[in-house]
């Protein structure tokens, strides 16, 4: 069981004081997730902290290679209706 990081984080630091594993290191151009010291934070948090605070949505991905955090994770509004919420917020 290990996360991973992938290239579209900007090494932001946000999820590396978080990971109460210390699984997470800087291996330039970016974070990576150490496999064998990564739990997904299992008994300590009820979720991934480094997905729940990662600010890329999609830049964090679990074992089976899914985002965590996907699209529309952060605005709450789906990629397929963001065009829309768009022309709405430029409108006003």
């Amino acid at each position: 069981m290990s996360l991973s990081i992938i290239e579209s984080c900007v090494n932001c630091w946000a999820c590396y004081d978080v990971c109460p594993s210390d699984a997470i290191y800087d291996a330039k151009p970016h974070f990576m997730i150490d496999a064998n010291k990564c739990t997904e934070c299992e008994g300590d948090h009820a979720d991934p902290q480094c997905a729940s605070i990662c600010p890329i949505e999609g830049a964090i991905l679990d074992a089976a290679g899914d985002a965590i955090n996907p699209a529309g994770s952060l605005t709450g509004i789906p990629p397929e209706l963001m065009e829309k919420a768009m022309a709405e917020i430029q409108a006003r």
